[in-house]
């Protein structure tokens, strides 16, 4: 099928404004808005400018930038003149709220379109989206995907800039999934994006909510307010109740989420007995996971190449999109023999060492303890991690997840994780608040060197976790990107060691 192109004509901001809840302060003039955006930076002729509170800057700020440029209307709320300024002036007591309505409307209401499934939830969100698309994919209806790892849009991927993009980036992208015939999109649903309002109006065929665990309180401030970030995406706070509701009930906010939103659109999974889709006899092995999967009767046989009791979880999530999509549950499970994986979600690194590396995202307490606690089932010599905490980030997360890697590893070694714009040993001071008296581990900044004392430390049967990053290819310093790929650098170093003999 050849794609349609994406309709990139101007629209007149008349019709954009239409039931926006905004207000025309100043100007009479009715121009025509060629593009939408938040950066000022980013202007061009014709632009429509949107100044948007932030936690750094407040667009208010860059107004005058935008004008120059050539913007030919400012949305914000913060009324101002504009001097000999032509042009138009718009009042919103919610610029991010408008910004969805007036992005939604420009880019021809992609979502009526695209079928969307959101999922959100502190860990698993790109693995469940993974197997998700893989599923959908199935019967031949091309299907979309947007997260942390990338945007695919099916005839193009990009590179993912952040995990839920702004409302204008994502509708601008559901459309060209339009235009190259997608009917299904699986997407990532950051608890930022609830917040700032990106998934504002969009309407959802499935919301997922997998789990909550400690994470991004340098923003939300404390769980119960993380909760309820997380809830207002499934209870249509944001524009519209998605159309089905699938839930952990294994998680206790999930349990909770369940009990709040209960009716005949929720469905439960996990392992207790009131789950819809439940599973059981679950075994694990180096190569994969086996367990029975329980609908209502039914039981099947689920053969899984993913390892870990929280892979389990992420099946069951996937499988009730199925389900909430009325899909061949039969033929998704099959179809987990060709299924390839997720980049940098427990990723086995080979290159003829008589031990095993992985790669994992891990990087909150509760998924580190996880990654561990899984391998620890799987590894019959010694486990070992590397691990460390970003920079700019919620500090009291660091000792939760160096009390996770000193318990459950035999050695650590910490390094670094994106320190930012953070000194790496004010980032290690909170981290040692989280060592016990006997644990076992050693402080490198330097990650490579980190990473080749581990592997240079392994012995047949052991098993070294390389913990935080996974899929990303980069190290953030300050202002600074610098190329670091985990799982290039395993491989370089593990080369280095077959070359001098060393296995």
């Amino acid at each position: 099928m050849k794609a349609k192109p994406m309709n990139t004509q101007g629209k007149k901001l008349s019709e954009l404004l239409k039931k926006s809840g905004s207000k025309l302060k100043r100007g009479s003039a009715d121009p025509v808005v060629n593009r939408l955006v938040i950066d000022s930076r980013r202007v061009t002729p014709g632009s429509l400018f949107f100044a948007l509170p932030g936690l750094r800057h407040d667009g208010s700020s860059f107004v005058d930038e935008a004008l120059n440029r050539g913007a030919v209307g400012v949305v914000s709320k913060t009324p101002r003149r504009f001097g000999n300024s032509k042009a138009v002036f718009i009042q919103s007591d919610d610029p991010r709220v408008t910004l969805a309505k007036v992005a939604r409307r420009y880019f021809g209401k992609p979502d009526k379109a695209v079928k969307l499934i959101g999922i959100t939830g502190t860990n698993g969100k790109t693995t469940v989206s993974y197997l998700a698309k893989h599923f959908l994919s199935l019967d031949g209806v091309k299907t979309g995907c947007l997260g942390t790892i990338g945007y695919d849009l099916v005839e193009r991927v990009l590179p993912s800039f952040r995990t839920t993009p702004e409302a204008h980036d994502l509708y601008e992208l559901l459309s060209q999934m339009k235009g190259f015939g997608c009917e299904r999109a699986v997407m990532e649903v950051s608890s930022h994006g609830i917040d700032q309002l990106r998934v504002a109006e969009l309407r959802f065929d499935v919301g997922v909510f997998l789990n909550l665990t400690r994470d991004h309180l340098d923003y939300h401030g404390d769980m119960e307010s993380y909760f309820g970030v997380k809830r207002r995406f499934l209870t249509g706070e944001l524009g519209s109740e998605p159309k089905k509701i699938s839930v952990n009930i294994d998680d206790e906010y999930g349990k909770r989420l369940a009990r709040e939103l209960a009716g005949e659109s929720i469905i439960t999974f996990g392992t207790v007995p009131e789950a819809d889709l439940r599973a059981e006899d679950v075994e694990m092995a180096p190569d994969g996971t086996t367990f029975t999967l329980i609908r209502g009767e039914k039981r099947r046989l689920v053969r899984s190449p993913l390892i870990g009791h929280y892979n389990v979880s992420n099946l069951l999530a996937a499988l009730s999109i199925c389900v909430a999509m009325d899909l061949d549950i039969d033929a998704c499970i099959k179809s987990l023999d060709s299924f390839g994986g997720i980049p940098g979600r427990m990723e086995r690194v080979q290159s003829g060492q008589p031990f095993e590396v992985v790669v994992d995202y891990a990087h909150t307490g509760n998924a580190l303890e996880h990654a561990l606690t899984m391998l620890r089932e799987i590894t019959p010599g010694k486990l070992k991690v590397v691990f460390g905490c970003g920079g700019d980030r919620d500090r009291g997360k660091r000792s939760e997840m160096t009390k996770a890697a000193t318990e459950l590893a035999d050695y650590c070694w910490a390094t670094t994780d994106n320190p930012r714009s953070e000194a790496q040993e004010r980032i290690f001071d909170d981290m040692r608040l989280g060592v016990t008296d006997s644990a076992k581990i050693d402080f490198i900044i330097d990650r490579r060197r980190a990473m080749e004392l581990a592997l240079k430390s392994a012995e047949k049967g052991d098993c070294i976790l390389v913990a935080g990053k996974g899929h990303e290819p980069f190290q953030e310093f300050g202002d600074t990107v610098v190329p670091f790929d985990d799982r290039k650098v395993a491989i370089e170093l593990l080369e280095l060691m077959k070359l001098g003999g060393k296995f």
